[in-house]
């Protein structure tokens, strides 16, 4: 059988540029079925926005309009374990998308799209293949966590992309690049769309195009069909309170069961503290007092101390609240009122709490090494830190390898600092820790969580320690 086509992805198992006819009779030999027929949208129905989407040349071309929302070309079709396959190309000044296992419900916000995302996006951020779980949780796998990932996606030309979406594991391709591994297990199944981002009164962006075509889906045999992991792309995953086997193959363990205080106690306690502290769904709350610094339940740390080490989790915080992730915490050094000693992953309502304006150009607020360093954007230039707002869950990731830091808010760098450095003795000297010798150069101190007197909630704590 001959096709016609302009060049081969050798490991895309899937040709760029072939007639949609071909490509139908191809694909149903390898277990695949075309979602776009070519030649009209039989099988989808349009959500939300008003954009125009219409079919030429073979091609689903969508097309920007002023004066409405997101819009979505969906399958009418639900889909939950598949291999998608498309190519696309976006005009450089518009943002897209393919959502994917995505719904729309009457009583979910007035039936608005939510659901994953992969993202389309030709701007210099360079998020293309990246994870956005649209209308809801907000970014779960922005390509800063990947820079080879950042230079897949070629602006002006077809891309051909791939989801693997299997179980709770989500990956995505672009041209034969891996850009994503996330882990997350919320939603187990809905339709494919084909998004036209809302542009709001942007003359310059109106009438701007989208096209897809050559779009496949697999829904059987797949762990057969599955691409190689690259080992170089970061696997993120959301999983409450659990390790994937790739954490435990790569030394991951949980610093809090999820149900128990094991392997806690109370700062200033040789025990858990009585009250103050709950665990309830699996997530650790310290609920509120009087908003003063440990004056309620107490400071909690671990059992343990760490020298090197990789801290995760996630935290949620009411309106108006402060708390902390401690660690090289000396629990000794102040053992009358306030918290126990040690460097600082500061959580706090920049916008609430007068916290955020104290201090030295913000290095009291969110994500900042508090009192020290101000957190900002590290990875993308000019992208400010990413906190996801009051209510929502943010992750917190804290890297120490030997004197090097790492502060990470939403899988984005914002504080990278040296604690064996001249600078960062400086920085010691004018804050409210100069009083203790040697601070944050200690070889290993235990990990707090902060009770500040606000409702603060703690989940999926886990760690892994580097020689």
């Amino acid at each position: 059988m001959y096709f016609k086509f302009k060049w081969l992805v050798i490991a895309g198992l899937f040709f760029i540029g072939i007639m949609p006819s071909e490509m139908d009779s191809q694909t149903k030999q390898d277990g695949w079925k075309v979602l776009f027929n070519g030649k009209n949208l039989d099988g989808w129905k349009q959500l939300n926005g008003k954009a125009d989407y219409k079919v030429e040349n073979g091609e689903i071309v969508g097309t920007s309009k002023m004066g409405t929302p997101n819009s979505f070309l969906c399958t009418k079709e639900n889909y939950s374990d598949f291999i998608l396959e498309f190519e696309v190309i976006v005009d450089p000044i518009l943002n897209s998308g393919v959502q994917f296992r995505s719904n729309s419900f009457k009583d979910h916000n007035n039936g608005r799209v939510h659901g994953y995302q992969f993202e389309l996006d030709p701007s210099d951020r360079a998020f293309s293949g990246g994870i956005f779980d649209e209308a809801r949780r907000g970014w779960l796998y922005p390509l800063a966590i990947n820079e080879k990932g950042r230079n897949a996606f070629k602006n002006g030309s077809w891309n051909s992309c791939r989801i693997e979406a299997i179980g709770n594991s989500i990956k995505t391709w672009i041209n034969g690049i891996q850009c994503s591994n996330l882990v997350d297990d919320l939603t187990a199944s809905g339709f494919i769309g084909l998004q036209v981002h809302g542009i709001g009164g942007n003359k310059q962006k109106d009438g701007k195009q989208i096209k897809w075509r050559n779009i496949r889906i697999k829904t059987d045999h797949l762990n057969e069909s599955r691409w190689a992991q690259d080992p170089d792309v970061k696997e993120m995953s959301y999983l409450l309170n659990t390790l994937t086997d790739s954490e435990k193959r790569n030394g991951w363990r949980l610093l809090w069961d999820g149900k128990t205080s094991d392997g806690w106690r109370g700062a200033k306690l040789d025990h858990f503290p009585k009250s103050g502290w709950e665990m309830k769904d699996g997530i650790l709350t310290v609920l509120a007092t009087d908003g003063g610094e440990s004056t309620g339940p107490g400071d909690i740390v671990t059992t343990n101390v760490y020298g090197s080490f990789e801290l995760e989790l996630e935290f949620k915080i009411t309106e108006g609240a402060n708390s902390g992730i401690k660690y090289f915490v000396d629990p000794n050094l102040n053992k009358g009122a306030g918290s126990a000693i040690g460097c600082e992953f500061q959580i706090l309502d920049d916008k609430k709490h007068p916290d955020a304006k104290k201090g030295v150009n913000g290095n009291r607020t969110v994500g900042s090494l508090y009192d020290l360093m101000t957190a900002e954007g590290h990875t993308i230039a000019g992208r400010k830190k990413q906190f996801k707002g009051v209510g929502s869950w943010n992750k917190a990731r804290i890297v120490v390898k030997g004197g090097n830091v790492e502060h990470w808010l939403n899988n984005e760098k914002v504080i990278e600092y040296d604690r064996f450095s001249h600078m960062f003795r400086a920085l010691v000297a004018y804050s409210k820790y100069k009083k203790w010798d040697n601070f944050g150069q200690w070889p290993a101190g235990h990990i707090l969580l902060q009770d500040h007197g606000d409702t603060v909630h703690f989940r999926s704590i886990k760690i892994r320690e580097f020689n």
